[in-house]
């Protein structure tokens, strides 16, 4: 697919970095299977792993 934030770079499976933050809590997921444009390093999520990066940021959340 065409990336939708440089328009130029086509995106291919791969693995992402993640951080999401809330407040003051930050948290990062690493090795996150995405689509990655090989332009601009854009990374878009499926809506399955998507929703499991969201649980487990939650969860992180909730320890701190």
């Amino acid at each position: 697919m065409k990336c939708v934030i440089c328009k130029v770079g086509d995106t291919a499976p791969g693995k992402a970095t993640v951080t999401m933050t809330r407040g003051e809590s930050a948290t990062v997921i690493k090795n996150v299977p995405a689509d990655i444009c090989g332009n601009c390093g854009e990374y878009y999520l499926s809506e399955e792993i998507s929703s499991q990066t969201l649980q487990m940021a939650e969860e992180a959340v909730k320890l701190k």
